[in-house]
């Protein structure tokens, strides 16, 4: 019969498993890095703002970066007639400009809907 791990000279087995365990939870959590990096990547992600960077700065920055995908969104026609895209391709672009588009949408809405907050308050 096999005595419970960890008791008597079972201790190297349960330190094996230990280790097995924490091996499997460092290559996750490397797994997992790295499909975060990549999904970073295919989403365009930008890259966090810098510290000394005005709120206006950030807002123009983003409204830029927006409307530079919704632009590029307009010339795929030409794109595909070129033959430089297939038909997935641009589906996926045209779905990201729309989401862009979107969260801009719903951004603005919540600032208007603080200006309003803001100017319902007494002073």
């Amino acid at each position: 019969m096999v005595n419970g791990i960890g008791q008597g000279s079972g201790g190297i087995a349960r330190a094996a498993v230990e280790s097995a365990m924490k091996a499997a939870l460092e290559r996750k959590a490397d797994s997992l890095r790295r499909m975060d990096g990549l999904a970073s990547k295919l989403a365009g992600a930008p890259s966090s703002p810098r510290e000394d960077s005005s709120f206006g700065e950030i807002v123009a920055n983003g409204l830029a970066e927006i409307d530079g995908k919704v632009k590029a969104a307009g010339n795929l026609p030409q794109t595909v007639l070129a033959g430089n895209l297939d038909f997935h391709e641009v589906a996926a672009q045209l779905k990201q400009s729309g989401m862009a588009f979107d969260f801009a949408l719903a951004v603005r809405n919540k600032f208007i809907d603080a200006y309003r907050e803001v100017m319902r308050m007494s002073v």
